[in-house]
């Protein structure tokens, strides 16, 4: 099939809902051996448990992504479970505080930045270390339309999805040649469970009535259409995407 994955062991971030529970049940049921990370264990498993359903294969590991060790222990757990590393989907990350730049915490600041930011640098890094040994492989990490734009109220957040962007294209850079490809999906606003419920609540409905305008598909996304971006940029049929930043946003970044 286009894009399968069949047999390939691949990672995926932030799975335990949203964006990456989606994500990471369309990867195992083109194939893929998925090991579903979360700091929420309890969502984590029940995201193993959708995809196990389905008669597909997965694993859950709990890692907090703010601190290297864990990192590193998620990678070597996926290698010795499946022998080795094809893929990640670095998708974990924190929402914006929703402040302007000026009533921003210095703490609140460097914690955006250690989990949007750091832990890809940490994900990159051992995954790399990972594929190196086995011939290369293919990683897809989660930025956003405010990595390549900017709104108010959510400076260290577009700070953080930038600086993932410029991150990817460097390890594309890097790696290439050596056989392991480093690409990143935007995604516009999502309907995420999150986002349905405040679609519906009328204290926000408006402000997502205007955000809706400008997707000019007319619809926000689903999980499901971002899982599927990111299958065909990790399996083989996307062979010579590297570096790239591809937009999953209905058309927001070209109005």
């Amino acid at each position: 099939m286009t894009g399968s994955l069949s047999g390939k062991s691949i990672i995926v971030t932030g799975a335990g809902g949203g964006i990456g529970r989606a994500a990471s049940v369309v990867l195992a049921n083109a194939g893929a051996n998925v090991v579903v990370t979360d700091i929420a264990e309890e969502n984590g498993r029940a995201t193993v448990d959708a995809i196990r359903s389905n008669g597909a294969n997965a694993i859950f590991f709990r890692a907090d992504l703010a601190i290297e060790q864990d990192v590193q222990a998620l990678v070597e757990r996926a290698v010795s479970t499946y022998g080795r590393l094809d893929g990640a989907f670095n998708n974990a990350g924190l929402e914006q505080c929703a402040k302007p730049l000026h009533e921003l915490t210095t703490e609140q600041w460097e914690r955006a930045l250690r989990v949007d930011l750091t832990s890809v640098f940490w994900c990159l890094k051992y995954q790399v270390i990972a594929m190196l040994r086995t011939g290369g492989g293919s990683i897809v990490n989660t930025a956003s339309s405010l990595g390549q734009v900017a709104i108010a109220n959510a400076s260290e957040y577009i700070a953080a999805k930038h600086g993932v962007i410029g991150l990817t294209r460097a390890g594309a850079a890097e790696y290439g040649a050596r056989g392991i490809r480093v690409n990143a999906v935007l995604p516009g606003i999502i309907r995420t469970p999150m986002i349905a419920r405040l679609t519906e609540d009328p204290q926000f409905s408006a402000f997502f009535g205007r955000l809706k305008e400008r997707h000019p598909i007319g619809r926000f996304g689903e999980p499901e259409e971002v899982g599927e971006a990111v299958r065909w940029l990790l399996s083989d049929s996307a062979s010579f995407m590297n570096g790239a930043a591809l937009s999953v946003d209905g058309g927001y970044l070209a109005t």
